[in-house]
């Protein structure tokens, strides 16, 4: 809805700017100078921008509360958050690791999340200075909201990078799943940022902060989104090295101590960092988790143009639901003509709603409409046309991955506004009446509907569901996990919590996640198995407190399992979560009927507890 109201937007600005182009143009005058006094002090505007960022979240907060984790890779980033909270790397397998095998989650060699480390180190800061690692997330996006500011003024005029800087902001900083989720984004946006902000600077006054600079943008991108912020630099790293080797370059001292020592010292501690740890959680410093994970459970590659591996073995049929006839299925269909184009067109889509929507593809549509009826436009300068290229070269590599999510393209976020920008820029600098009304409704609008979006609930506008939610939306549905943890977490003692899926169920959802030390835990979640494994795992944490939760439903069923099982293997049944167990005189009580506990002990002997 909430689109269709920004496209209603959009299209009375187009009939506005043709009837009515001076409309409000002293207000706008007067808006531009107050934001260009701020604008030309340049380290106080992009201070600004973040301060405004976090303070907008925190005083959402009572409509928008700390959000509950609900996406598989969450759950994989909570898990490395809290195991670095605790001065650990990872953490060795359990000797019961088949049972919690888990998404985004490797068990062997070690006990550690799939992905790269710099999320789990923002939650986990998250979580040491202000005590949950939401915190880390929040920090996180004021943190990108500067960065991206900062790279703009270095591509466009202080005023323009400053509206950018509000963009950001309205756009990325306060709704959507960057800022309401544990998933990121704001890591590979802010190391996108620094690489790219850092590179017209290096060229003009080769000062050795910004080539430290660049070189912790990409060690963020290398420990965040490798494969994306290796596409996206390659561009970047081309400029540079014909840069330095062209006849505008300093002299070759001025280039080596300012430029060249910098950089490659940052990115020589970036590879002896990352390949530490590597080495910890996988036993190779050149294997990252990423790959252990695939490896373990992946039959489609996630490249496109990479081979299909073999079938690996599972231990549960909803984890082969997922990489086989989820996975797989796609890779297949992708692997098609037809199926390219569709998965095509489907990260475009994605991506569109995302990064751009209507209000931001104003101007572009704007410059088509313009063109044809004879408007004049400027050509496209040097600057512009590298920026095109490096959206081009990172396109393209977004093209060839299996999945797409708007994190994906998170090292572009900044180039992506960059691109807008210029375009906004050029009706502006034309200063013919048409265009000027349209550069100035473009930031109007995105404030309008960034009101609006504050007051959705109010004012009853729906708001669509989903798992990469832009600031249009909500995030995806939430299970109930949290509710149940919480409930368990109030019982005196320690529980073990057996988790049943149907056979064919393909998960958007998963509840088996755990804390790093697992033994430890007052609340242990478990994948249930045959009825032979899964009574070893109740002797295994034989003095827990067992629950069986039937989590087929929308609504899950938890049940309890007797709190004693005496060592003969005879069971007493004590009763449900929700209701007394009942028998009938010469009726074998059927655990199947109230438990499912005959599956757990088939040879033992059940009674019905006085």
């Amino acid at each position: 809805m909430l689109l269709l109201i920004e496209f209603l937007l959009v299209v009375l600005a187009l009939v506005l700017a043709l009837v009515a182009p001076n409309l409000g143009a002293s207000w706008f005058e007067r808006a531009e100078k107050a934001l260009s006094r701020l604008a030309r002090r340049r380290g106080l505007a992009v201070l600004s921008v973040g301060l405004l960022a976090l303070v907008l979240r925190a005083a959402l907060l009572p409509i928008l509360p700390i959000p509950e984790p609900a996406v598989h890779d969450e759950f994989g980033y909570l898990l490395a958050a809290d195991t670095f909270a605790h001065g650990r790397l990872t953490n060795p397998t359990h000797p019961m690791w088949v049972h919690f095998e888990t998404f985004s989650v490797i068990q062997r060699p070690t006990y550690q999340c799939f992905a790269q480390p710099a999320q789990g180190m923002i939650l986990a800061a998250g979580k040491l200075i202000f005590g949950h690692p939401f915190w880390g997330a929040w920090l996180s996006v004021g943190v990108m909201c500067v960065s991206i500011c900062w790279m703009l003024q270095a591509w466009l005029p202080e005023s323009w990078a400053l509206v950018g800087g509000l963009l950001v902001v309205l756009r990325f900083g306060v709704f959507g799943y960057w800022a309401n989720s544990y998933w990121g984004g704001a890591a590979g946006a802010i190391g996108g940022a620094l690489v790219l902000g850092a590179l017209p600077r290096i060229k003009q006054l080769q000062r050795a902060r910004d080539a430290l600079l660049m070189g912790t943008g990409l060690a963020i991108l290398v420990n965040s989104r490798p494969y994306e912020g290796f596409i996206f630099s390659l561009p970047v790293a081309a400029s540079l090295l014909l840069w330095m080797a062209s006849k505008q370059r300093p002299p070759v001292t001025i280039l080596l101590r300012r430029v060249v020592t910098p950089l490659c010292l940052v990115l020589a501690l970036t590879a002896v960092a990352t390949g530490y740890y590597f080495w910890r959680v996988t036993g190779s410093p050149f294997r990252t988790p990423y790959a252990v994970e695939r490896q373990t459970y992946a039959a489609a590659p996630y490249l496109l143009w990479q081979p299909v591996r073999s079938l690996p073995t599972f231990n549960h049929p909803d984890l082969e639901n997922v990489y086989v006839r989820g996975e797989l299925a796609r890779f297949k269909v992708a692997s098609t003509p037809l199926g390219l184009i569709y998965v095509s067109l489907e990260k475009a889509l994605g991506f569109w709603k995302f990064y751009v929507g209507p209000a931001l593809t104003l101007p572009l549509v704007a410059m088509i409409i313009f063109r044809l009826m004879g408007f004049p436009g400027g050509a496209i300068n040097t600057e512009t046309r590298f920026l095109l290229i490096v959206f081009a070269i990172t396109s393209l590599g977004l093209l060839s991955e299996l999945y797409f999510s708007p994190h994906y393209a998170a090292p572009a976020a900044g180039l992506v506004l960059a691109l807008l920008l210029l375009t906004i820029r050029r009706w502006h600098s034309e200063s013919k009446p048409v265009q000027l009304f349209l550069s100035r409704t473009v930031p109007l609008i995105c404030g309008i509907m960034f009101v609006g979006r504050c007051f959705a609930g109010p004012l009853h506008i729906p708001l669509s569901k989903s798992n990469t939610a832009g600031w249009q939306e909500i995030g995806g549905r939430v299970v109930g996990r949290a509710e149940i943890l919480q409930r368990l977490n109030h019982l005196p003692g320690t529980q073990l919590v057996i988790v049943r899926y149907k056979p064919h169920r393909v998960p958007d959802n998963e509840w088996v996640y755990n804390e790093p030390d697992i033994d430890a835990a007052k609340l242990v979640w478990a994948r249930g198995m045959t009825p032979a494994q899964d009574e070893k795992l109740i002797q295994y944490f034989a003095d827990r407190q067992v629950w069986i939760l039937d989590a087929n439903n929308e609504n899950p069923h938890l049940s309890q399992l007797p709190p004693s099982i005496d060592r003969a293997g005879e069971a007493k049944i004590l009763g449900t979560l929700d209701r007394p167990v009942k028998s009938h005189p010469g009726h074998d009580l059927r655990v199947g009927e109230v438990l499912g506990l005959a599956a757990h002990f088939p040879n033992s002997v059940v009674r019905l507890a006085p």
